[in-house]
């Protein structure tokens, strides 16, 4: 596999809002492909995925969700109706009006979301490692230990002002904690990276609006369950995380659905696992 080097990235900032920056990073050209990543990352995450994206005539377009990263908070809130809106006009300022479109964790979210609400707009969709709050129902509070490795943060995190309190200072302990044991393969750079990123002023408190903002997303997604995609979906999950949630999740409302579950690997698919799920991305964009 040949390399990529780091310098092939290019920024750019896009104006969405008054006095608001949203950064995407791209590489390649060709047919247009969003990449939304989840929490707590950033568009790092898809660094390998983009590489492949590019190799097979793709143009990968990575974004820092706003609030997060090099991005400025939303105007108008974190839930996914509004954030959707904004990635769609997004695109559109870069000259696409339709795409295809990958998200993963609450990047699955904002995808739903924006598939939804944008029909025309995504050709394909692929959403991996989470489940879409008002379509799944809600974790039980009491739970074993293992199970409450991966949920308990959804609560916490929807907390105002006790976590950043809480954490600010110690991030790195906070999200270590979280890569350590949601992932099967730790990869310490990205993790580093993702540390610096959530470390800067505004930069914890930008990752957990979109918690913050559940209550809004549920009540937009109840509307959005009377409406199936029509639009081929592939769901994927991972053996030592969500497994076929992602897939269970969506059953009721896709119509051309499929769903497969990468092995050996923990939440972080497209880093622990980043040959397998980009072939997975990839076939699906070819059968399609």
């Amino acid at each position: 596999m040949s390399a990529t080097p780091e310098t092939d990235f290019e920024h750019r900032y896009l104006i969405l809002e008054p006095g608001r920056r949203l950064h995407c990073v791209q590489l390649g050209s060709g047919q247009p492909v969003l990449l939304i990543p989840g929490w707590p990352q950033t568009w790092y995450t898809w660094r390998h995925v983009m590489k492949a994206l590019a190799r097979q005539g793709y143009q990968a377009i990575a974004v820092d969700l706003p609030g997060t990263g090099l991005s400025d908070p939303a105007a108008e809130g974190h839930d996914t109706g509004n954030i959707a809106a904004l990635l769609h006009r997004a695109m559109g300022q870069l000259g696409h009006q339709r795409y295809r479109l990958a998200g993963h964790d609450v990047g699955m979210w904002v995808g739903y979301a924006l598939a939804s609400d944008y029909p025309d707009a995504v050709s394909q969709l692929v959403l991996s490692e989470a489940v879409i709050p008002g379509l799944a129902e809600a974790p039980p509070i009491f739970v074993s230990a293992e199970q409450n490795i991966f949920i308990w943060h959804f609560l916490f995190n929807q907390l105002q002002d006790l976590p950043e309190a809480l954490i600010s200072g110690r991030e790195d302990r906070y999200l270590t904690f979280m890569f350590e044991r949601w992932a099967h393969h730790v990869d310490r750079v990205a993790v580093d990276t993702y540390i610096k990123a959530y470390s800067k002023p505004g930069g914890l408190s930008g990752g957990l609006a979109y918690y913050r903002s559940i209550s809004q997303t549920i009540a937009q997604n109840r509307q959005r369950a009377g409406k199936r995609l029509n639009m081929p979906v592939l769901a994927i999950g991972a053996e030592h995380a969500t497994g076929e949630v992602p897939l269970q999740t969506l059953q009721a409302h896709a119509d051309n659905l499929r769903g497969s579950v990468i092995a050996d690997c923990g939440h972080f698919v497209m880093e622990e696992a980043d040959e397998a799920f980009s072939a997975q991305v990839l076939a699906f964009f070819e059968a399609n």
